[in-house]
């Protein structure tokens, strides 16, 4: 789905036109990021949560010439699915049914002679 199928979405849903059904998915999607720019945690329960991320400074190779470089810090958006989206997309969770161990001993392994 890219954002215009959103937005045609929006407008048929809530019988807006396609500019201001665009007005609202702009001004939604503008202040999730205003929030993370702020270092603020997005949570949009039951869907999921954005979040900001730190990464540490790292040293990389220049995949053409294998040169060491330094990465610098820095901070990432980050998206962590809530309850709702993980079992709207990979369905519910059944409850695991555990399996008795046998009790039972198993035969010992026969030992094979070297041969000299």
């Amino acid at each position: 789905m890219t954002k215009a199928d959103l937005i045609d979405v929006v407008a048929a849903e809530a019988e807006l036109s396609k500019r201001q059904a665009g007005e609202i998915v702009d001004l939604v999607l503008d202040e999730i990021k205003t929030a993370l720019q702020k270092g603020d945690r997005v949570a949009l329960t039951p869907f999921g949560s954005f979040v900001v991320r730190a990464r540490k400074a790292r040293e990389g190779r220049n995949p053409k010439t294998g040169e060491k470089i330094r990465i610098a810090a820095r901070k990432v958006p980050a998206f962590v699915a809530g309850k709702g989206l993980k079992d709207a997309v990979g369905g519910a969770k059944k409850a695991a049914t555990s399996a008795k161990k046998s009790t039972a001993k198993k035969p010992a392994a026969k030992k094979k002679a070297k041969k000299r």
